[in-house]
């Protein structure tokens, strides 16, 4: 056996980047209301401000020349459902959430409010733990790649979106997006999308472990396909 073993909270703070102090608000944060009545409603509610607060902050500071509403765009892109799932499943928290037996046969651990809402529980649960200063540095360090990501000109709006908006200016029809494999086991799903624009004659392959992040994806090959086909 052994001892010096890490079990599987102490390597999900390893990679969060923050050790609590109390184990328990860690535990609170990752139990669903099905699976015991001290679940994570309450720190995902506390953990939903502090998240908001802490990329408005982000966005400020890195995007220093934009206006309020391309800032709110950005914002909502970035703290929205689908966003947080997919840093959830970045620190592999399906792994990690308590469900009660029902939702768990149901695939809960794989369902993006549910995760959405246990890794704002857990931003709750780090600011209670120590304050925001902590909990601000840990979103920072989660959005950093993202935010690298973001192109300033387009100020958070996503390729699914640039790319509808181009084809509509070139009155072209919009893309189709067929999903063209499925991988992997239930909790570690793997998928393959193609975007196709029949007027520019282009089709993009896409992979993510959501539908949504392959067609994203597939959606910026096809942009800058069609971009440099439009000029």
């Amino acid at each position: 056996m052994q001892h010096n073993s890490k079990n599987k909270f102490d390597v999900f703070c390893d990679r969060l980047g923050y050790r609590f102090s109390q184990p328990d608000l860690l535990h609170e944060a990752l139990t669903h209301r099905s699976y015991s009545t001290d679940h994570n409603e309450r720190l995902e509610f506390l953990g939903d401000s502090i998240l908001n607060c802490a990329v408005s902050g982000l966005i400020f500071k890195r995007f220093d020349k934009a206006p309020e509403g391309r800032l709110s765009r950005l914002r909502a892109n970035l703290v929205n459902q689908q966003a947080l799932f997919d840093l959830a499943l970045g620190l592999d928290m399906d792994q990690l959430i308590q469900l009660g037996e029902g939702e768990l046969k149901s695939g809960g651990n794989r369902r993006p409010s549910i995760l959405a809402d246990a890794l704002e529980a857990v931003f709750g649960a780090i600011y209670l733990d120590s304050d925001f200063a902590q909990a601000s540095s840990v979103i920072a360090k989660l959005y950093l790649p993202v935010l690298k990501s973001i192109d300033d000109a387009t100020h958070g709006k996503d390729p699914k979106t640039m790319l509808q908006e181009l084809l509509q200016g070139q009155k072209q029809e919009l893309p189709e997006y067929r999903v063209i494999t499925t991988t992997g086991k239930a909790h570690q799903q793997k998928f393959k999308v193609e975007c196709v624009i029949s007027g520019f004659n282009i089709r993009t392959l896409g992979e993510g472990t959501s539908r949504r992040s392959a067609e994203q994806v597939a959606a910026q090959k096809a942009y800058e396909l069609a971009y440099v086909d439009d000029n």
